[in-house]
C-alpha cells in the first residue's frame, strides 16, 4: 500500500507555512517546500492540477475537473459537467518555465468577496531538487475581515503545495 510511504515522504520534507502579514483588508501567506524533482518537472506538474490539487477544495468535488494552462492568459479553471457550470479560479499573468508561475484570482470562498489575489510559485534549483516558494497575497474587502480567513487559507495553500510534491515523488 502506498499510503505509508507517501506520509513518510511528506514528513521528510515539511512545508514551512506562515501568515506573513494580515489585516482586515488583506493578508500574505508563504509556504516553502523542497521537492525531489528538477524545476522543469515541478513547473510542468503545476499545469496538471488534477494530479495534485485536493478534491476537497474544488467546487465539483473532483480534481479531475481542474485544468491549468501554463501561459499568460491561461486559466486555472474547473468544470462541473453535471451542472454545465464552469469556474475560473484564477488567470496566469506571468509564466516563465522552470522558474515562476503567477496567477491572479480569488480562490475558493474568496471568490464571493471583493478581493484580488496574486498566487506565485517561485522555483529554485537546490541540492536534491527544487525549492518551491508559494506566496498568496490577497487584498480588498472581506465582509468578515481578511485577517480572520488568513490562517485557514494558509493551511489550505500549504496542503496544496504538499499535494504538488506527491506525484513528483513517484518514478
Amino acid at each position: 500500500m502506498r499510503i505509508v510511504p507517501l506520509f513518510a515522504l511528506l514528513a521528510a520534507a515539511p512545508a514551512i507555512a506562515e501568515v506573513k502579514s494580515a489585516s482586515p483588508a488583506g493578508f500574505e501567506t508563504v509556504s516553502v517546500l523542497t521537492i525531489a524533482a528538477p524545476p522543469e518537472r515541478v513547473y510542468a506538474m503545476l499545469g496538471e492540477p488534477a494530479r495534485w490539487w485536493n478534491k476537497a477544495h474544488t467546487y465539483s468535488g473532483d480534481a479531475n475537473n481542474l485544468t491549468q494552462d501554463l501561459r499568460a492568459g491561461g486559466c486555472f479553471c474547473e468544470t462541473i459537467p453535471a451542472e454545465r457550470a464552469t469556474i475560473e479560479h484564477s488567470r496566469v499573468v506571468y509564466a516563465q518555465p522552470a522558474k515562476t508561475l503567477r496567477l491572479h484570482g480569488a480562490l475558493g470562498p474568496l471568490q464571493q468577496e471583493g478581493v484580488s489575489g496574486a498566487l506565485t510559485w517561485a522555483l529554485k534549483p537546490v541540492a536534491g531538487g527544487t525549492e518551491v516558494t508559494q506566496t498568496y497575497v490577497v487584498g480588498g474587502f472581506v465582509r468578515a475581515g481578511a485577517d480572520k480567513l488568513a490562517p485557514i487559507v494558509d493551511r489550505v495553500m500549504a496542503e496544496q503545495l504538499k499535494g504538488l510534491q506527491a506525484p513528483l515523488a513517484k518514478p
